[in-house]
C-alpha cells in the first residue's frame, strides 16, 4: 500500500509541475480523425491540455459499452471515442445557435465545450456495468465532478464555467440541457456511435438535422416544427438501441456474472484471502470508498484513475485457475464465453419455479443456502423511451407556441412513450 500511495503523490506532483510549466501559445492545429464524425478539430490549448491529461486518457482504456462485444463483437470503443463525439456535437450545436442570432460568447462556447468532454470522466472499468461495483453507492457523475473540480486546481481554476453547466448552476440554463436532458448532445452521440459500432443500424439518428432544428426560447431549448420528425426518428432509436444493445438479454447476462465475480473476490479479500490483483484494484478490494473519502483525500482519486478494464480481465483470467468454487468457476466461464442462460419475461417469476432452480444449483455446485446467488441471478431492469414528467422535448410552431413532443407527434402514443417497461429475468448455468 506505501508503495502504491508513493506511486501516485508522484504522478500529481508530475502532473502539476507540467501545467505550471507547459507552453503559453497554441501553435499546431490539433485534429482527430473520428470514424462516425471525420475530423475533430481542437482549437484551444486548454482543451487539448484537458484532453491530455491523465485522467482523461484514461478513458480510452474503458469500453464503452461494458461487455457488449460478446454479442456485436465490434461494439470495442471507449468512453475517449465517445467524449470527443459529444464535444465535437457541442460545438457543432454552439456554431448552429450563433448563426440564429443567440448570443454566445466565447467563454462559455469553451465552457460547454469542456463540461460534456469531461461528463463521463468519472466512469470507471467496463462503464455502467459496475457502477457499483468498485465504488460503492457513487453514481459516476459525482465521480466526475470531483475530477472536474481537480483539474480546475491543475488549470487555475479555468474550469470553473464548465463546472456549473455541468452543475446546472450556470445562468443560462439551456447550456445544462445540452449536457442532461432527453435531448442532450451526450445522447446524440452515443446512439449514432454505438450503432456504429455494433451494427444496428435501428440506432442512425441524423445529428445534422437535429442540431440545425434546435433553438432556444426562454432560455429552454426547443425544437423546430419542421424538426419534429427528426425528432420522432431520435426517440424510436433510443427505445431499439435499449433492447436491442444496452439491455440485450445475453449482454445483461454476462454482465450480471462479472458483478458477481467482483463481489466474490471482495468476499475473499475482505475475510483475509490474498488473491492476485494489480495494486489498484487490489486496494478497492479490500477498502469500501465513499464520496466523501474521494473528495477529501486527492490519492484515492488517484488511485482510481490506475483502474481500467485490462485490471479487471487481466485479474479475472488469473481467477480462472483460482481454488475458490465460486470464483474460479465463475471467472472461466466469463473468460471462455459459457455464459449463464437467462430467461426475461414481463411478470415477476413464480416462487416455486424459483425455489426449483435454487435446490437444483445447490445440489450440482454443493453450495450453502448465502452462496446459490452467486450462480442465480435474479433481478429486473426497466426503460422508458420518453418522459414528459421529467424535462420535456418542447416543439416550437411558427406562432411561437411550444408544445410537449408527445402531444404534437402523430407517429408517437404518449401511453406507450412515458410507460416504464419493466423485463424480470432470471440467470443461472446452462446444465440445470
Amino acid at each position: 500500500m506505501g508503495i502504491l500511495r508513493k506511486y501516485c503523490l508522484k504522478i500529481i506532483l508530475i502532473t502539476n509541475l507540467s501545467k505550471s510549466v507547459r507552453a503559453s501559445s497554441f501553435n499546431k492545429r490539433k485534429i482527430f480523425n473520428d470514424p462516425v464524425y471525420g475530423f475533430i478539430s481542437i482549437d484551444s490549448e486548454l482543451t487539448f491540455d484537458v484532453i491530455e491529461h491523465p485522467y482523461f486518457q484514461r478513458l480510452r482504456r474503458i469500453k464503452q459499452l461494458g461487455l457488449t462485444h460478446l454479442v456485436y463483437p465490434g461494439a470495442l470503443h471507449t468512453r475517449f471515442h465517445h467524449s470527443m463525439g459529444a464535444m465535437y456535437l457541442m460545438n457543432q450545436v454552439i456554431v448552429a445557435l450563433r448563426l440564429k442570432g443567440l448570443e454566445i460568447n466565447d467563454e462559455e462556447a469553451q465552457a460547454a465545450s469542456l463540461a460534456i468532454l469531461l461528463h463521463d470522466v468519472g466512469h470507471g472499468p467496463f462503464s455502467h456495468a459496475l457502477e457499483n461495483s468498485i465504488l460503492e453507492g457513487i453514481h459516476h457523475e459525482a465521480v466526475s465532478r470531483i475530477y472536474m473540480q481537480r483539474l480546475n486546481e491543475n488549470f487555475n481554476a479555468l474550469l470553473h464555467t464548465a463546472i456549473s453547466i455541468f452543475d446546472n448552476s450556470y445562468s443560462r440554463k439551456f447550456f445544462h440541457q445540452l449536457v442532461s436532458s432527453q435531448l442532450d448532445v451526450d445522447r446524440m452521440d452515443y446512439l449514432r456511435r454505438d450503432s456504429f459500432y455494433t451494427g444496428v443500424s435501428e440506432g442512425i439518428i441524423n445529428t445534422d438535422r437535429i442540431i440545425k432544428m434546435l433553438t432556444v426560447i426562454d432560455d429552454k431549448i426547443a425544437v423546430e416544427e419542421k424538426g419534429i420528425y427528426s425528432i420522432e426518428k431520435y426517440i424510436v432509436a433510443r427505445r431499439l438501441m435499449y433492447w436491442q444493445v444496452y439491455l440485450h438479454k445475453t449482454v445483461i447476462a454476462a454482465e450480471s456474472m462479472l458483478i458477481r465475480i467482483l463481489s466474490r473476490a471482495k468476499y475473499l479479500v475482505r475475510n483475509g484471502e490474498h488473491i492476485f490483483a494489480t495494486p489498484a484494484l487490489f486496494f478497492f478490494l479490500q477498502n469500501p470508498v465513499t464520496q466523501k473519502n474521494l473528495e477529501d483525500d486527492p490519492v484515492l482519486l488517484e488511485q482510481f484513475s490506475l483502474l481500467d478494464d485490462f485490471d479487471i480481465f487481466t485479474a479475472i483470467k488469473v481467477w480462472a485457475d483460482h481454488k475458490d468454487p465460486i470464483l474460479g468457476p465463475l471467472c472461466s466461464r466469463l473468460v471462455n464465453r459459457q455464459l449463464f442462460r437467462i430467461e426475461m419475461q414481463d411478470v415477476p417469476f413464480d416462487q416455486t419455479y424459483l425455489e426449483s432452480i435454487r435446490k437444483k444449483i445447490m445440489m450440482s455446485y454443493h453450495l450453502s443456502e448465502e452462496d446459490v446467488d452467486f450462480f442465480m441471478i435474479e433481478d429486473s431492469t426497466a426503460n422508458y423511451a420518453y418522459h414528459p414528467l421529467s424535462d420535456k422535448i418542447n416543439i416550437l410552431y411558427k406562432s411561437g407556441e411550444m408544445v410537449d413532443l408527445a402531444y404534437v407527434s402523430d407517429q408517437l402514443n404518449i401511453a406507450v412513450l412515458h410507460k416504464n417497461v419493466v423485463k424480470y429475468f432470471l440467470c443461472y448455468p446452462k446444465n440445470i
